[in-house]
């Protein structure tokens, strides 16, 4: 984000526990950034392990860092360049920044690889770059994506994390007709359901280690679902595509012994930095494909419409919605997944 000054309430994590709503300032956009007024913002795991751990997986908070990069919201001062939308257009917020880095190589057509990429509310660079908590923000506006009518704010506060759900999915290959298993039905997981319905998979089965998210799974279309500790079950499933969403060591276990012979395992949950065990015998006897799923790049634009024509159904995932100004209660409920999915914080202005 551009300089600041004063003042509007923004969302800051200034180090391992320590989460603050306080007054940051109006937003000064450079001439290819647009000023945009925030609706909704969507907590992500990242968002909680900056508040919690101090990190998120690679990235160590060295400085207060603002917070957020699943937001919606309105354009309300446009790029003076001309580039991007014009003001009072309602947008969704892609908030990738591609970038060579150390000139490391990488799939040009895949940029969220690049080396040098940021990403809003991130601390894997230093100086860290600034989220997108707050009542109003400066945004490059090619990160800017027009919203169709119809599609509310409020659902479209899903665009962001369905987009990684969505390329996480097209990691997996053709999952039309196919058996897929989705270890952990946290709001990845549970979008990653979802997309795998809109993709046509037949059979869905859902795995997570309490019985909330599971509900949730069976309402957006899980055929079959398994509590963690069923070992013997989840070894029975025999998915040609299973989908690692929860992030734990224990999780990737269950996608090793439910995968199928030959089949392929996205791995899209962030696990903690440095060694983790696993089943990597096994993977090798089956000659299963472990393939990594990070962010994602265009998917976003086929997220939109797939929401605005109602082909991917994301109802449900939605579980709380509190004020800016509540967020430290916010973050509290959103770590807990028997209490919540997705929650998302309002910057909507009150009297």
């Amino acid at each position: 984000m551009s300089n600041i000054h004063t003042g509007v309430l923004g969302v800051v994590a200034h180090a391992k526990g320590d989460l603050r709503v306080e007054v940051i300032g109006e937003p000064r956009p450079e001439a290819d950034e647009a000023v945009v007024e925030v609706a909704f913002g969507g907590i992500c795991g990242s968002d909680l392990h900056y508040w919690l751990d101090g990190a998120a997986g690679e990235s160590i908070l060295r400085e207060p860092l603002l917070l957020g990069h699943e937001i919606v919201g309105t354009v309300v001062t446009s790029a003076a360049d001309g580039s991007g939308p014009v003001a009072g257009t309602r947008v969704a917020v892609h908030p990738l920044t591609p970038g060579p880095g150390d000139g490391s190589r990488y799939p040009i057509e895949r940029p969220n690889l690049a080396p040098g990429g940021t990403y809003l509310g991130s601390a894997a660079r230093f100086p860290h770059r600034s989220g997108a908590f707050a009542r109003r923000v400066a945004l490059p506006s090619r990160m800017l994506r027009k919203l169709p009518k119809g599609l509310s704010l409020r659902d479209a506060a899903l665009v962001e994390p369905a987009a990684v759900a969505w390329h996480a999915v097209g990691r997996a290959g053709e999952v039309r007709g196919r058996r897929a298993l989705v270890v952990g039905c946290g709001p990845i997981g549970s979008l990653v359901i979802a997309v795998l319905r809109h993709h046509g998979a037949a059979e869905i089965i859902a795995v997570d280690t309490v019985e909330p998210p599971l509900s949730r799974a069976r309402l957006l279309g899980a055929t079959q679902t398994l509590l963690a500790t069923d070992a013997d079950a989840i070894a029975r499933v025999d998915a040609d595509i299973v989908i690692e969403s929860s992030g734990n060591y224990r999780g990737l276990e269950s996608a090793v012994r439910g995968a199928t012979r030959g089949g392929r395992i996205v791995m899209v949950g962030l696990l903690p930095s440095g060694e983790q065990p696993a089943l990597i015998s096994l993977a090798i006897v089956r000659e299963l494909e472990l393939v990594g799923s990070f962010r994602f790049n265009d998917e976003i634009d086929e997220v939109v419409a797939a929401l605005a024509d109602g082909s991917l159904d994301v109802g449900g995932i939605v579980t709380q919605v509190f004020p800016v100004g509540e967020a430290a209660a916010a973050f509290e409920i959103a770590r807990d997944p028997a209490a919540s999915g997705k929650v998302l914080l309002s910057f909507e202005e009150r009297d």
